[in-house]
């Protein structure tokens, strides 16, 4: 879409209509501080292929993942997307389609939700799945209010293994509703005494796992803690594919498992759109956030599906709404959906163990770099490593010799003393040269 730019009539009469005198007076509710004080640096007043070539070369001074060793997570994974399913999901009917409110002409976008709500079912090990979150942090917000809702308490526990940003969005929602939220200490060593916290205040307890420290929780102990106080245990994770070695959240006893799905059948996105994943048990199914799609029948008796049990503000009256999300990341949940099906079980486990297998020799070779101290004894395809010198300084020397190796903890934590600490994650991308790349540019960093 080429730019129109608007004459400084345009902008009068919709300043009129908007009822300000100014365009500052539309961002009167931004505090002054996040405000820019002047234009951005760009130049101005150039032409189309004068400005094609300006950011051409702005763009050329971005590190592409797939052009280096690329080792970052920290909730956003590099996973090999087929392209079957890029293919598939930009067939017009999919990339064209609207929200299906319509089942009598919407029975392929219905059909595809379905069979994503069944397979993240299974996936979580959970009685039932609604057809997708805008992500995984949005996700868990909407799970803590969920579980004020079921055991009308208003406090919730964050482990400190929760993802910084995944713990920001829940405060930021519980503000606003005046809920109370307890944030635990950054537990890098996934050793925190998270029982402790439980009693017959809290609705909820907030566990990640893998945690944002790499480290595998056992969900069973909070599970039973919780359950014997009346709370409900969230379950989050941020890598999908761990489910396809890690025993299910369901099964260790979560009452609600949240999550991110762009790992399958998604790419990195520049952080987004991505697919967040929402689970439940049946008890807890009128409580749930956003929609599902159920299988029915016709007048004719033939297979068809629709959207119900949508408690949301489009549908019912907002004071009664369950949540107020109104849409869904419905091309990411397609991507999933189709990755999925491809994978199947069996390729599921295959690719999980290949991540792990890649992260168990990425880690011993990190290990055997002085300077450099794995600190996890469990993990999946993510650890901390401990450095000899700050985290965010190695990253910046490594990229200049072409190795993008993880993120630093500083960037998620930056008041928290953990300088020296770098998330680093393998996936099925990386190959037996990216870690002897890494290792030779680290050794000569430290």
């Amino acid at each position: 879409m080429r730019y129109l730019p608007l004459s400084d009539t345009d902008r009068s009469e919709m300043l009129a209509r908007a009822g300000v005198k100014t365009v500052d007076d539309l961002f009167a509710d931004v505090p002054k501080n996040l405000l820019l004080k002047e234009p951005l640096d760009l130049p101005r007043h150039k032409g189309e292929l004068e400005v094609e070539r300006i950011l051409s070369r702005m763009s050329a001074r971005n590190v592409p993942a797939s052009s280096v060793p690329f080792f970052v997570g920290a909730g956003a994974y590099k996973h090999h997307v087929p392209a079957t399913v890029d293919h598939l999901i930009q067939r017009s009917e999919f990339l064209t389609s609207y929200t299906p409110y319509q089942p009598e002409i919407a029975q392929g976008t219905l059909q595809y939700l379905f069979e994503f709500q069944t397979q993240v079912a299974a996936l979580t090990g959970m009685d039932v799945a609604n057809a997708s979150m805008y992500d995984g942090s949005t996700g868990t917000g909407e799970a803590v209010l969920m579980a004020h809702r079921v055991t009308k308490r208003r406090k919730a526990v964050l482990s400190g293994g929760l993802h910084p940003h995944y713990a920001e969005v829940v405060r930021t929602l519980s503000d606003m509703a005046s809920d109370n939220v307890v944030t635990m200490k950054p537990d890098v060593a996934g050793a925190e005494d998270i029982l402790s916290q439980i009693d017959d205040s809290v609705s909820c307890v907030v566990v990640q796992s893998p945690d944002v420290f790499g480290n595998l929780r056992d969900l069973k102990p909070i599970a039973e803690k919780a359950h014997k106080h009346g709370a409900l245990l969230i379950a989050v994770f941020t890598e999908a594919v761990s489910l396809g070695l890690v025993a299910s959240p369901g099964s260790q006893g979560a009452d609600i498992v949240v999550g991110e799905g762009q790992s399958i059948g998604n790419a990195l996105n520049f952080g987004g759109p991505y697919v967040g994943l929402f689970a439940t048990q049946s008890k807890y199914i009128r409580q749930m956030p956003g929609r599902l799609c159920g299988e029915t029948v016709d007048a004719d008796g033939n297979r068809g599906f629709v959207l119900t049990l949508s408690t949301r503000e489009q549908h019912i009256r907002r004071d009664k709404a369950t949540s107020n999300i109104c849409t869904n990341s419905g091309l990411c949940a397609l991507a999933f959906t189709i990755h999925m099906t491809l994978l199947g079980e069996t390729g599921l486990k295959r690719l999980a163990r290949v991540n792990h297998a890649n992260a168990v020799k990425l880690a011993d070779q990190l290990g055997s770099v002085e300077g450099a101290e794995v600190l996890n004894r469990t993990f999946f395809n993510e650890f901390t490593v401990k450095l000899a010198k700050p985290a965010a300084e190695v990253v910046e020397l490594l990229v200049a010799k072409g190795v993008v190796a993880g993120v630093p903890v500083s960037r998620l934590l930056p008041n928290a003393g953990l300088d020296d600490l770098l998330l680093v994650a393998s996936t099925e991308v990386n190959t037996d040269d990216d870690r002897a790349a890494f290792v030779a540019a680290l050794k000569e960093v430290l």
